[in-house]
């Protein structure tokens, strides 16, 4: 995976700008703010997932929760149409963000513009990045933050979620999450989803 200045200081920015958030979460003994560690999980993920991945797509799964905490779930409706309206905004929100910090870092428009596209999951299922992003996304996810997310939910929806994760996923993605390090439960879980 190769880097450049500007993507090491487009990086450094991304982290700066997440480590105002006020949420933390302990990993490995060490305090992280939750957005950066979000971050860094994207990357590393990305880097095994897709190691010959785009410096276009490289700063996308660093920035895709930028400032996420700025735009809290209950100031929309506890709904499935406040939900839907709050993922779009943030997919707006998240775009705006990182472009500024892409401008201040010197990317030419056309760079920026494809990260903002990428950001707002724009053609998935038929552009090879934005299904690279989803694949991620939904590794990250299951690796990281279903187990805490389980504790919350019936087996039901659960199932449910699953089977919604899995239909964003591509055959390779797919693929990688069975080899996840899941628990014995979540291992369950996916089955049942599956079957």
């Amino acid at each position: 995976m190769t880097t450049t200045n500007k993507l090491e200081q487009a990086f450094y920015l991304f982290d700066k700008a997440n480590e105002q958030d006020p949420n933390k979460e302990i990993y490995k003994g060490k305090e992280y703010a939750k957005e950066v560690l979000y971050a860094m999980r994207m990357t590393d993920k990305l880097n095994s997932f897709a190691p010959n991945a785009s410096e276009t797509l490289q700063l996308t799964a660093r920035c895709q929760h930028i400032c996420r905490w700025e735009i809290p779930r209950d100031s929309y409706e506890i709904n499935r149409t406040g939900y839907l309206k709050w993922r779009q905004d943030l997919k707006k929100y998240h775009a705006k963000k990182a472009s500024e910090i892409l401008t201040a870092v010197g990317y030419d428009q056309n760079t920026i513009e494809k990260v903002a596209f990428l950001l707002e999951k724009k053609q998935l299922k038929k552009n090879e990045e934005t299904q690279t992003l989803e694949d991620v996304i939904c590794l990250v996810f299951l690796e990281f933050y279903f187990e805490p997310f389980a504790k919350k939910y019936s087996e039901e929806k659960l199932i449910d979620i699953l089977q919604k994760t899995w239909r964003k996923m591509s055959e390779k993605g797919q693929n990688a999450a069975l080899k996840l390090p899941l628990s014995k439960s979540s291992l369950e879980l996916v089955g049942k989803a599956l079957s």
